[in-house]
């Protein structure tokens, strides 16, 4: 095996290891209903987040999220109207028994303790605070609830919980002998933030160029086949592998197998998510990222730079490669490395949507869907592996799998590299909106092949399938950020929307136009071999000379 065969291995290998990656829509949670902690009169607030900001000696200092509780009242969600009061750390420190503080509608800060959350509300009621800070003893946050047999939950004051570190930085503020006050809002999330249009609009560009890109070497093979056929008129030349060099098409076993395999990838992510093992992805994502982006400069520049794409130079432990691509690699493989070294600034979201944009156009140029039956099978079964671990691994698992992983809850870092996303630009919270590899590269598969049929069939767009096709896509991602804004911000696998709008489009049209059979079975129209054409041609000529 040469280096390049074993670069198109690890390739091929990164390529799987992608497309078996979360394929959830997610912006995170900021308000969360839990059904384990029922409500009741007193105690039937969401749990929401909260902004505690805080100013020093009048200078706006640090700001801290926390979580507001099941009892007291709702939290302001506007900036405007929440009021600066005047820290106090409480003596005694839990606030299980009545504060010796003198409280003037100040905020008073709480540890944890053994006693109820309610009962360190109602305190801090009694003495006059405007609110409870509640520093939890761990880096997490808990969801404050009432016990079943609570019945003193007449609390008018709100109370939210803060992490142990926020508590260890206000308490340094406390102990320094400053004037500390807080302020206390819970923005809402706009329920439709730009950075979800333009994640729909390069989901749907990603699929619509890689679509256009497939179809047209499609048909360039076609007519290379032909013009072999045409000048093969003294025998029946094996042409099964004409112009299908480096593509690889899926069948029934292999779309089954994939869901087998992606289940046990994505269980293997979450047991071992790590920062080693965030790593690896990222160089396998660099691996693959690299490939795609070569794949597509070359593919462009070689229609301006047509010369240097067609004279090739044997290059030590590589086959032949043309001066296009020794002159772009170094270029993609800077990018990479810088993108890599840098993924956690702020603005690296740029770099890792360009890779990965590149590299999902060069899957859905490689890896084919040979007919509608394959298709079907695929996108079923991902349908099914969408839904359960998004929603049903919650009963095996107290989380869902998915958006733990997607998400990177268990690491110190955004997520994996296997993500298109966006920063949320108007959302108070900040974040991202993302999308996994496999809601485009999935749907986009047979969304390619539609368009490869109706360029080998001759259809126009309006009577083909891929015009029909792309809007059941973008309609199916639209639903799945409808019901995202719908849901508060919670995970939706997008698969459970994008399936049934784009397969059932396809489905029914080809049963309505009589194609369903050839779709199904054949994936690509009937069409004249040239050279029994011509010799039946021939066979008249000499038939008319006689």
């Amino acid at each position: 095996m040469d280096l390049q065969s074993l670069y198109r291995l690890i390739f091929v290998s990164a390529l799987i290891s992608l497309v078996c990656q979360p394929s959830s829509v997610t912006a995170g949670d900021i308000v969360n209903d839990d059904d384990l902690a029922p409500k009741k009169p007193g105690c039937e607030n969401d749990f929401v987040l909260v902004k505690v900001q805080t100013w020093v000696n009048g200078i706006e200092d640090a700001e801290f999220v926390g979580a507001g509780a099941r009892f007291g009242t709702t939290i302001v969600s506007k900036e405007k109207n929440a009021n600066q009061r005047r820290l106090i750390l409480s003596d005694p420190r839990d606030c299980c028994s009545h504060p010796m503080n003198k409280l003037a509608n100040d905020v008073i800060m709480v540890d944890r303790g053994h006693c109820k959350f309610t009962t360190k509300a109602n305190n801090a009621q009694a003495a006059h605070a405007s609110a409870v800070l509640i520093i939890n003893n761990q880096k997490e946050l808990y969801k404050m609830v009432c016990e079943p047999d609570e019945t003193d939950l007449d609390i008018h004051i709100p109370t939210v919980m803060l992490p142990q570190d926020a508590g260890a930085s206000l308490e340094k503020m406390l102990t320094s002998n400053s004037s500390v006050s807080v302020q206390l809002y819970s923005p809402r999330r706009p329920l439709v933030d730009i950075a979800e249009v333009f994640l729909w609009l390069m989901a749907v560009g990603t699929i619509l160029c890689a679509s256009y890109w497939s179809a047209w070497s499609a048909r360039e093979a076609a007519i290379e086949q032909d013009k072999l056929l045409k000048d093969a008129l003294d025998e029946i030349p094996d042409t099964r592998h004409v112009g299908s060099g480096g593509i690889v098409t899926i069948n029934t076993i292999s779309a089954v197998l994939f869901v087998v395999f992606a289940s046990c990838f994505l269980v293997m992510l979450y047991k071992l998510m790590s920062n080693w093992f965030v790593e690896l992805l990222v160089v396998l994502f660099c691996i693959g990222g690299v490939e795609g982006l070569q794949t597509c400069l070359v593919a462009l520049l070689s229609r301006w730079f047509k010369r240097a794409g067609e004279s090739y130079i044997k290059v030590p432990f590589f086959r032949a490669l043309s001066y296009l691509t020794l002159a772009i690699s170094p270029f993609c493989i800077a990018f990479a490395v810088v993108w890599a070294v840098y993924r956690n600034v702020s603005f690296a979201w740029i770099g890792q949507d360009i890779l990965g944009i590149a590299l999902i156009i060069t899957v859905l140029q490689i890896v084919h869907v040979p007919n509608l039956k394959v298709g079907t099978v695929l996108l079923s079964c991902a349908f099914l592996y969408d839904i359960f671990w998004v929603f049903v691994s919650k009963k095996l698992f107290h989380e869902s799998v998915m958006i733990v992983v997607a998400r990177g809850d268990k690491t110190g870092e955004d997520g994996i590299p296997m993500l298109l996303k966006i920063p949320r630009m108007f959302d108070p919270w900040g974040g991202y909106s993302i999308i996994g590899f496999g809601d485009i590269l999935l749907p986009g598969l047979l969304i390619a092949f539609s368009l490869r049929y109706d360029w080998l069939a001759n259809k126009t767009l309006r009577a083909g399938y891929f015009l029909w096709a792309m809007i059941a896509y973008g309609l199916g991602l639209l639903i799945t950020y409808v019901a995202l804004n719908l849901m508060d911000g919670h995970g939706q696998p997008a698969l459970l929307y994008i399936v049934p709008f784009t397969l059932g489009t396809f489905l029914t049209l080809g049963r309505k136009r009589g194609d369903l059979r050839v779709l199904w079975t054949r994936g690509e129209p009937q069409r004249p071999c040239p050279h029994i054409q011509l010799k039946h041609q021939h066979i008249e000529e000499l038939n008319d000379e006689k």
